[in-house]
């Protein structure tokens, strides 16, 4: 089976292809396929299908075998992937995942797709569609209180096609991202599991930001995660509503278009290596 290494701001995935070649057992092989240590090693699978209603689609995964409905760095790679391997010459397509549609543009530099910017659509603030539990009276969940363990964090709520928690810090450190990511993740009040972020405010256009995504760990970056932060910081007026995002794994520049309610994402994608693979 063949397959391509690629990241977006280190944020790692395995890309397969079914349009020319035939997968079984899609799910089944995710974990191992994503295994560092007996497998290729990412942070999940995304497969590249043909599919009605838009050019492509993409149908992820997490490294832990669970499907996720949108990647924020993986469609930005999915883009380069289509492009520079001649499945399609058009700079502005239309990618499917999990039944939703995003617009990406490519900006292409001899030859190859150098960085993507993705329609991200419109964030969902609603609690029951986030979803987030115990908030169905309120119309956003914004800086509510959450205990975990022996500390309380203010939690923004968003979703940009999956759930995420949004937290602002005086400073990320590793306790708070994997002592209690962990256990923010698996809270009952994210009855979906939730991605949790760290951040911390530099200016008025400028955040870092760690997270601890639902199914993976923390990766170096994550593009969902960097949209929702960036609506987050919004919210609660802590920037303006252009943000540049700045993840371990790079930067990505995220702009909330209040307006027309559409949140823009624009990044780098790359390609790491192409193989073969032996299905076991």
């Amino acid at each position: 089976m063949k397959f391509v290494k690629m990241h977006g701001c280190g944020n790692d995935y395995v890309y397969i292809e079914t349009i020319t070649q035939k997968v079984e057992d899609k799910a089944g092989i995710v974990k191992w396929l994503s295994n560092r240590h007996f497998g290729i090693g990412s942070d999940g699978v995304i497969y590249i299908n043909e599919i009605e209603g838009a050019d492509f689609e993409m149908e992820m995964y997490n490294a832990d075998g669970s499907r996720s409905q949108m990647c924020g760095n993986g469609i930005r790679c999915v883009g380069k992937f289509v492009y520079d391997y001649g499945f399609t010459d058009k700079t502005t397509i239309d990618v499917i995942s999990f039944g939703q549609k995003k617009v990406l543009e490519l900006n292409v530099e001899d030859g190859e797709v150098k960085s993507v910017k993705v329609n991200m659509g419109s964030p969902i603030l609603t609690p029951k569609e986030v979803p987030v539990a115990g908030y169905d009276n309120m119309e956003k969940v914004v800086s509510e209180t959450l205990k975990i363990m022996d500390k309380e964090f203010k939690f923004t709520a968003v979703s940009m096609g999956n759930p995420h928690a949004v937290i602002f810090v005086d400073e990320i450190t590793d306790e708070l991202v994997f002592d209690y990511g962990s256990k923010i993740e698996v809270c009952d009040v994210f009855p979906e599991r939730t991605n949790v972020e760290f951040v911390q405010v530099v200016d008025n256009n400028h955040v870092n930001m760690r997270v601890w995504e639902r199914g993976t760990g923390e990766t170096l970056c994550c593009g969902t995660g960097c949209c929702a932060t960036a609506v987050a910081a919004i919210l609660n007026k802590l920037t303006d509503d252009t943000v540049f995002v700045k993840t371990p794994g790079g930067e990505l520049e995220i702009t909330w278009d209040r307006a027309e309610n559409l949140v823009f994402m624009t990044g780098p994608a790359e390609t790491v290596y192409e193989g073969n693979i032996f299905i076991k």
